[in-house]
């Protein structure tokens, strides 16, 4: 049986961590034949982060390892999603590399200023998270979809069961995430004359770095340990557990794919049942 995205290129943004969503992604598309770019902060990660960026060394690394493991192209690019000429740059380089591309996965991402209520949160730190998580798909987007068009494509953001249930003392990227499904949903509506499809995943708590460190908050907050704030977590679950980065990746790849070919317009909850509405 052949590969689903043999000849085919994907970008996905916030790659460039082996601990996260985006590798996960990148690396399902290339097990299924996509050549794949690593789209990451890179030279200089932002050290106000609370959670590692990915660095250019790890993104080279990725880019080398799903080349040689998969037998597809690889090309790691920096980018910094909320500065037009960064965005810019990579695409230049991407359209030089490959000339076009098929599925644009949006899904760098990052929360500032947490945890505060909305009248202690610092504006700078508001609006930083506003920019990196939704601004940034406008950006990244906008400057991809001349490499798409024509001849159709695949996008998917990654949105957050964040923006359709509230986020206690993390507003800024609640109200990010509820902006991507709505941005999702305009880019579906506009883009379906052009033969592009535009879907969102919604997950819930998966076992990344940045969920680490929002149960090692809680733990501090509680008075607990770690293992406990996961524990009672997975009491909300029905099914019992944390997500994985793959289980997000598989998801992703069915929505890229032509299996996939009438959904458009979509925010699909990833989250073990945590959330159920639509």
């Amino acid at each position: 049986m052949g590969k689903m995205f043999s000849g085919k290129t994907a970008v996905v943004t916030g790659s460039g961590k082996r601990s996260g969503i985006g590798y996960a992604v990148a690396r399902k598309l290339a097990v299924e034949g996509a050549n794949v770019v690593i789209a990451d902060l890179g030279l200089n990660p932002d050290p106000d982060l609370a959670v590692k960026a990915a660095g250019e060394n790890e993104m080279a690394d990725i880019a080398r390892e799903l080349a040689q493991t998969h037998d597809v192209e690889s090309l790691a690019v920096n980018l910094d999603v909320t500065r037009a000429d960064s965005v810019a740059r990579m695409a230049e380089t991407i359209a030089a590399r490959f000339g076009k591309i098929h599925i644009l996965v949006n899904n760098a991402g990052a929360s500032f200023g947490v945890p505060n209520a909305v009248h202690t949160y610092d504006e700078t730190a508001w609006m930083k998270t506003i920019d990196v998580n939704l601004h940034g798909v406008f950006r990244v987007s906008r400057a991809l979809l001349p490499l798409m068009i024509p001849g159709g494509g695949a996008i998917v953001n990654t949105a957050s069961r964040a923006g359709k249930v509230p986020a206690l003392f993390n507003g800024a990227y609640a109200v990010a995430k509820a902006g991507v499904i709505m941005l999702t949903k305009i880019m579906a509506l506009e883009l379906a004359g052009n033969g592009v499809r535009v879907n969102a995943v919604c997950p819930g708590q998966i076992a990344t770095d940045l969920e680490k460190w929002r149960f090692g908050l809680e733990a501090q907050f509680f008075g607990s340990t770690i293992e406990e704030r996961e524990k009672e977590m997975c009491k909300t679950i029905p099914l019992g557990r944390i997500g994985s980065p793959d289980e997000v990746g598989d998801l992703v790849a069915f929505l890229a794919s032509d299996r996939a070919a009438y959904m458009t317009g979509q925010a699909i909850n990833i989250t073990g049942g945590q959330l159920m509405e639509l």
